[in-house]
Formats: C-alpha cells, sequence, structure tokens
C-alpha cells in the first residue's frame, strides 16, 4: 500500500479517533499523542490492513485500547476525561456562561460513569455510530450496548436533574 492509498483509507476516520482519545484522555496533548500512535501502528502493518474489513472500526477498537492502557499505566495517574469540544459564538456573554457550565456539569457526570458507559456514549451520541459498529469496537452485543447507553444517559439526567434542581426531559 503506498502512502497516498494509506493516507486517503485513514484521512476520513482520523478525527473520530482523536475525538475518542481526547473523551478517554486528559487533554488535546494527550489525544494528539494516541491518534499519532495508532496512526503509526497503522502506518507499520499497512500491507495487513486490506484482511480488515472495516479499518475505521479496527482503529477505533485500537484507540479505545491504547487509551485504556495509558489510563491504567503510572504515566496516568493524574489523567481525567476533559471534554471542551462545544463552542457556540452567537450567544450573549450570559447565555454562554450557562452553556459553559451545563456542559462542565456533564463532562463532571461522564467522567464519573464506568469506562465501558464513556466508551458507548462517546462512540453513540458524539460520533453517532451505529450500535452494529460499536458493537465490533466493544466487543458487545448490541442490545448490551443499547443498555448501557441507556444507563449512561439515566445517569446523566438523573444527576443534571439533582445538580440545577429543575426538570430536563
Amino acid at each position: 500500500m503506498t502512502q497516498t492509498d494509506f493516507t486517503k483509507l485513514v484521512l476520513p476516520f482520523k478525527d473520530k479517533v482523536f475525538r475518542l482519545a481526547k473523551r478517554l484522555l486528559v487533554s488535546r496533548e494527550e489525544a494528539e499523542d494516541a491518534t499519532q500512535e495508532i496512526l503509526i501502528k497503522l502506518w507499520k502493518n499497512n500491507e495487513k490492513i486490506k484482511e480488515y474489513r472495516n479499518v475505521e472500526a479496527f482503529s477505533m477498537t485500537m484507540t479505545k485500547n491504547f487509551c485504556l492502557d495509558r489510563l491504567k499505566s503510572k504515566q496516568a495517574q493524574n489523567l481525567k476525561i476533559v471534554h471542551s469540544n462545544y463552542q457556540d459564538h452567537n450567544v450573549s456573554l450570559q447565555k454562554d456562561l450557562e452553556n459553559r457550565d451545563s456542559v462542565d456539569w456533564v463532562s463532571k457526570i461522564i467522567e464519573e460513569l464506568p469506562e465501558q458507559q464513556k466508551i458507548i456514549l462517546q462512540l453513540r451520541d458524539i460520533e453517532e455510530y451505529d450500535y452494529d459498529e460499536i458493537a465490533k469496537v466493544v466487543d458487545m452485543n448490541p442490545t448490551a450496548i443499547r443498555v448501557a447507553l441507556s444507563r449512561a444517559r439515566k445517569t446523566i439526567r438523573e444527576k443534571l436533574i439533582n445538580t440545577h434542581q429543575y426538570g430536563i426531559k
């Protein structure tokens, strides 16, 4: 496989790899490093890539595993989830502060979810993967994924309601 072919294959999902890494790791820099590591591993095995039915799903699985290993390593004692992808430049300062506060609360709540629920939530609600694709990445059946996703969403909803003292449907 030529470098051009590899680039054409990997470029469409490179940002998804980065976003999953960012969801699981502490910072943009950590996510960039993880993305680079995944791309290097893919390139080193570029002749085997043709054997994979879905290179994107394989890459997301590699990313998940790499990030979880990173979180378990001694270097990662202080890593936590940080999510700051939300930006809206057309709102008042007050609304902007409220939005940032809400995003911060959701991030804190997501941080407390079990790892599996974090990954499933990221893949389904942020990356918009379908259940079969998620099943390949996390090695679970689609029904179990739906249950885990439902539990994660319910936890987020309940904690937001308790935090803000008003009903969110």
